[in-house]
């Protein structure tokens, strides 16, 4: 199992990091590690001092692919949930700087909490999902799927061209604008429509 980030798939987040807006897809790998599930604590890492939230759509693979095509992609997902992509900022910068990666500051252990799914056929329209998250009781994100640059299908089949889809595996699709930091005794909630999915109390 892998977990696959799309970057900088809202225009306005692009905007509000002062990134240029991608004319084909941005991504980047988590390793399993990176998980957290079932509404567990998030415990602030001490290589940090400035932990943002990321809130996305999270796509499930449900078979493996190579090279799949635009019309095809959308057999590859089974099921829908929300996850959060913990960023240390900090780190991204000094990266970024130096025309380095920076892995170390969005793959490090639990940086990838994860809802449950909920299955394709029980929504109307998965291309045009509202999400949202909480912090702290407010709202601090709102986004939609339709606003996303790039597609379910496109982001599937850029992928696939460098590497294999396998069953099981997780596309976090990107976050719109409001990304924020986080604080020890934070609350987040996410939310897909009107029902919350994911909890993460940050201790």
């Amino acid at each position: 199992m892998k977990i696959i980030c799309i970057g900088r798939n809202y225009a306005e987040h692009a905007k509000e990091l002062n990134n240029a807006v991608p004319t084909e897809p941005v991504y980047f790998m988590k390793p399993d590690s990176a998980l957290l599930t079932r509404n567990r604590p998030f415990f602030y890492p001490d290589f940090t001092k400035d932990l943002h939230y990321e809130c996305e759509i999270v796509l499930r693979i449900n078979k493996v692919g190579k090279c799949i095509s635009e019309k095809f992609a959308m057999s590859y997902i089974d099921a829908i949930g929300i996850g959060i992509d913990f960023t240390a900022r900090d780190l991204q910068q000094k990266a970024k700087e130096k025309g380095l990666p920076w892995e170390k500051a969005k793959a490090f252990d639990f940086s990838a909490p994860i809802s449950s799914f909920v299955p394709v056929t029980e929504f109307d329209d998965i291309q045009q999902i509202a999400f949202s998250l909480n912090k702290n009781g407010e709202t601090v994100q709102n986004g939609n799927t339709k606003d996303m640059i790039f597609s379910y299908p496109s982001i599937i089949a850029y992928v696939s061209q460098f590497m294999t889809l396998k069953t099981g595996d997780f596309i976090f699709t990107g976050t719109p604008a409001g990304v924020g930091p986080v604080a020890i005794g934070d609350k987040l909630e996410a939310f897909i429509g009107e029902k919350k999915m994911l909890t993460v109390n940050i201790k």
